[in-house]
């Protein structure tokens, strides 16, 4: 169960997309312990979602967990309606949802580019678009973007990935400016080389180039939003928060 009452006395929970792992589960469990009702998003391991969810609610949180494809339209309404059924309004979207499909230009194909964008940077939008609706309305909203430092920083192998990163950034800056006087803040964070599965190929390759010489956790990230959560963030809006050993300086 997922009840409508959350951290501050609001009506309304948060909404974490891609959470049943790493980053996002992360994200979800640090939320909940702020005393957010968190939804734990899933595209396809419902069993690693529902595992989530459990151990929240195991640690006296309260959380749901619910399937949809952020890059399926009618998917998201669906995922929203169910959520503002049970939860209330979404008052913290966390757009972490990502897929990469590496390789070089030249060789990328249009699918692989289109379904990182899609993922990674339209669907983020769709969602961010359609929770603003509840967030305006509340005059309370915390949008964070789960970006990464390859988006300003290049890496071989990853222009559809770069790309879609580098959009989320600007993005961010551009729609917090168009909410900034109703209360909603949007921020991204930046991760670097984080140990979670989708990075497990490229610790070796790029270890070497992080100055604090080591890959950071899933907590660390989480803390961050954690923070951009929070109301002592609502003067925070438009920014980009780089969680990365030093990799981006």
């Amino acid at each position: 169960m997922c009840e409508s009452a959350a951290a501050g006395g609001r009506e309304g929970c948060a909404l974490v997309t891609g959470a049943s792992r790493g980053i996002g589960s992360a994200i979800a469990g640090a939320l909940a312990a702020d005393g957010w009702p968190v939804v734990v998003n899933y595209r396809a391991d419902e069993t690693a979602a529902e595992e989530i969810a459990k151990g929240i609610r195991e640690a006296g949180g309260r959380a749901l967990a619910a399937r949809a494809d952020i890059t399926d339209q009618d998917q998201l309404e669906r995922l929203f309606e169910e959520v503002e059924e049970q939860c209330g309004r979404v008052l913290v979207l966390v757009n972490n949802a990502g897929v990469r499909a590496d390789d070089l230009a030249i060789s990328l194909t249009d699918s692989d580019w289109a379904r990182v964008i899609d993922t990674n940077l339209t669907g983020a939008f769709r969602a961010t678009r359609r929770a603003l609706k509840g967030m305006i309305r509340e005059r309370f909203g915390r949008v964070i973007n789960v970006a990464s430092v390859v988006g300003p920083r290049a890496n071989a192998g990853q222009s559809n990935y770069a790309a879609a990163k580098a959009g989320l950034i600007a993005m961010t800056k551009t729609i917090a400016v168009e909410v900034a006087r109703r209360g909603v803040t949007v921020n991204a964070i930046a991760p670097g080389l984080i140990d979670t599965d989708m990075t497990a190929d490229l610790e070796g390759e790029l270890l070497g180039a992080v100055p604090a010489r080591r890959a950071g956790s899933p907590q660390e990230v989480a803390a961050c939003a954690r923070f951009l959560a929070s109301e002592g963030a609502g003067y925070v809006t438009g920014s980009t928060l780089y969680v990365d050993g030093g990799l981006a300086a």
